[in-house]
């Protein structure tokens, strides 16, 4: 499971640690980035197990280890599992600037931004020293906001090309988890007020309604 519980606005391992009193270092993350039909086709693939017990780490990635996917091992339960969130807002940013037409430059910039927007967020809510280069930030993220498997993109796109929310998911017949995440961001992020117009910019499109075009017009300005 990943994303936030609705009734406590905290990640899974927050949650269970918080609410059920699971010890922490009896927690563990894996996060990718790993598409599981690249899994099923045993194409080559990459798995981050994440948990503070760096041994108990080491066994789980041991045992998810095969000829076609390599594993490697982290102690940021907190910040690859928020990682795991938001990336997926950030392929639905790449969906909708897809469709309304932005070149392949601008989607280099929209995913510089969108690492070091991540990077903010995750700092913001949980310090401690990560880089945020690595396979389970970054290259979770590239491969949710460019490839052709990824829900999050691909429902971008159609509300890019003018669907409505409600029209987007019956189509799709699967769960776009970015929907859902743009709104826990919100909401997380008022505690915390980090600068995040590309949250923001997703949020304004699918829960107020507002013109994706309008709303990337201004975002533009918003990006370096």
């Amino acid at each position: 499971m990943k994303g936030v519980v609705p009734e406590s606005m905290l990640i899974v391992g927050e949650h269970l640690n918080q609410k059920f009193g699971v010890p922490v270092e009896k927690i563990g993350v894996i996060a990718g980035p790993c598409h599981a039909e690249e899994v099923a086709m045993e194409r080559l693939s990459y798995l981050t197990v994440a948990c503070v017990d760096s041994m108990m780490a080491k066994v789980v990635a041991s045992m998810l280890k095969t000829k076609y996917i390599r594993t490697k091992t982290s102690n940021d339960i907190i910040g690859t599992e928020y990682a795991a969130m938001l990336k997926n807002i950030y392929a639905i940013a790449a969906g909708i600037a897809h469709a309304l037409n932005y070149g392949d430059n601008f989607q280099s910039v929209l995913m510089s931004n969108s690492i070091r927007e991540m990077k903010r967020f995750i700092k913001d809510v949980y310090k401690m020293k990560r880089n945020i280069n690595n396979s389970a930030y970054l290259g979770d993220l590239l491969v949710t906001g460019y490839s052709i498997f990824s829900r999050n993109r691909t429902f971008g796109s159609m509300i890019g090309k003018g669907y409505t929310v409600k029209a987007a998911q019956l189509e799709m017949k699967m769960i776009s988890e970015g929907y859902y995440a743009a709104k826990s961001a919100k909401l997380i992020n008022l505690k915390y007020v980090t600068r995040v117009p590309i949250i923001d910019a997703v949020f304004s499109i699918l829960y107020e309604g507002k013109s994706p075009e309008k709303i990337f017009k201004r975002l533009v300005k918003k990006l370096d």
